[in-house]
């Protein structure tokens, strides 16, 4: 049989295999790194080499599929993955000290002194991304909003869809540094020549940041025009008196002391951000390196929280045992190394089938013919049509991360061109999804059906991924 033909309908059928799993809502992982083994069994029958640099054979060709695993589990953990159990555990401290919640309550406590309903729309739309910088987890940070902000927003007027809508988008693309897709996808573009030890730091404030504030910004003034149309197509009148609904209130750790504690416990889980942006002020304004990573800056604040919680607890011994929540966090954050693992031994099986390869070939001439955003627009359109059938937009986004590199020398275009339209619309079409848990959740306590809360979210988030999009190759093509 024509080698060809194998390769191309194993891929076929691999690819399809793993896109009907995430529809599916299925475990992407296993999946991700069956089909990468058969693949890197059918390249070797085919006479291939398994594509990893510098390789080493078991001897047994029954064993070296398995070993690839082992590879690139040693390769992410000494990378990407460390910084993700790393952020995994600061989350979870952060949480478990009452810390998050107390930056919740500071940042949605003004909310209630504004009194314009629909201009309350997009300043809660920017808020609740900024708070997505302190619970990453979209649906966990709806839970939150809704049992904190919902009820100050009904009784301020806001009408339930339109304030269901906003909480809904909530998490989407603010740029941050602590964002493990972010992580994910840094670390495969300092792989790429041009790119060679970059950051994620780097990424996030050189690139991402440039995309991603102007889309917020823009997203944030077409929320403002579509609600206020829907309410006005339905014959919602805001300001007319609306009954809050029972929100079930998640339990919330109350953080004790006066303003000083307050205001330190406020700033503690964003204190990583901080000290990523001080020491990236500073190089900026006086041209010296401090090099900060992401792990120091996790670790100095996460000593910082503790040495706070003793004079908090006045040095009780529970501070320590409390602490265990850190590395308790690191281990819930496992899946996600794994997850990168797996689509690591995926896109290994179709490199070693010679897939890329083909592609680069094909893709040739495209370059220089003004089509070089086709390759970017092909990926954003799979990702609208698998996030919104799956409502899972991270999964893929993991997923994809290692073939950003082997695509862009193929298209012969810049990576950036994909990491970033890739990483943000799959956040974006998220809100899109009737079946996303973050649509599921508001539509249940604001007693709507899904399709009605997503017709509120659709347009501003299709409306921000075509602004992100048009950026995005202006900037980067």
């Amino acid at each position: 049989m024509d080698s060809n033909i194998v390769m191309y309908a194993s891929a076929i059928i691999a690819v399809l295999i793993v896109i009907y799993m995430l529809i599916k809502k299925m475990d992407i992982k296993i999946t991700l790194f069956l089909m990468g083994i058969i693949l890197i069994f059918i390249s070797m029958g085919m006479g291939n080499e398994i594509a990893i640099k510098g390789f080493e054979s078991t001897g047994s060709f029954l064993l070296d599929p398995l070993q690839v695993i082992v590879a690139q589990f040693k390769q992410t953990f000494g990378a990407a993955g460390f910084i993700v159990l790393i952020l995994g555990g600061y989350t979870a401290y952060m949480s478990s000290i009452g810390a998050n919640e107390v930056t919740v309550n500071a940042l949605t406590k003004p909310i209630s002194k504004i009194k314009s309903v629909y201009v309350l729309v997009p300043i809660v739309f920017l808020l609740g991304n900024a708070l997505s910088l302190v619970i990453p987890s979209a649906s966990n940070l709806a839970i939150i909003l809704l049992a904190t902000l919902y009820p100050i927003l009904r009784k301020a007027g806001m009408t339930a869809l339109t304030a269901g809508a906003v909480i809904a988008t909530s998490a989407t693309i603010v740029p941050t540094p602590l964002g493990s897709d972010n992580v994910a996808i840094a670390e495969e573009l300092a792989k790429h020549s041009s790119f060679a030890g970059l950051n994620v730091t780097d990424y996030v404030f050189n690139y991402h940041a440039l995309v991603s504030i102007p889309t917020l910004i823009f997203i944030a003034a077409v929320h403002y025009f579509w609600q206020k149309r829907m309410d006005k197509k339905a014959n919602l009148r805001a300001g007319a008196g609306n009954d809050v609904e029972n929100v079930d209130a998640p339990a919330i750790a109350v953080v004790s002391g006066g303003k000083l504690f307050k205001t330190v416990y406020a700033i503690l889980p964003v204190f990583p951000i901080i000290l990523l942006l001080g020491a990236y002020g500073v190089q900026m304004a006086t041209g010296n390196t401090i090099n900060i990573s992401v792990e120091v800056a996790t670790l100095v604040s996460l000593i910082l929280a503790i040495v706070c919680e003793l004079f908090r607890h006045k040095f009780n011994k529970s501070v320590l045992v409390k602490t265990e929540a850190f590395f308790k966090g690191m281990g819930d954050a496992i899946p996600i190394v794994a997850l990168l693992v797996a689509a690591s031994v995926f896109v290994t099986g179709l490199k070693s089938i010679g897939l890329v390869d083909q592609l680069q070939t094909s893709m040739q001439q495209m370059q220089g013919n003004g089509l070089d955003f086709i390759l970017p627009l092909i990926l954003v359109a799979l990702t609208a049509l698998i996030v919104i059938l799956s409502g899972s937009g991270t999964a893929l986004i993991f997923a994809m991360v290692p073939l950003i590199v082997p695509l862009a020398v193929a298209a012969g275009i810049s990576p950036i061109a994909i990491s970033v339209p890739l990483g943000l619309s799959g956040n974006l079409f998220r809100a899109v999804s009737p079946v996303a848990a973050v649509i599921l959740i508001v539509a249940g306590t604001v007693k709507a059906d899904p399709i009605a809360i997503v017709k509120r979210t659709a347009v501003p988030m299709i409306a921000g991924v075509v602004f992100m999009f048009i950026l995005s190759m202006i900037m980067f093509l």
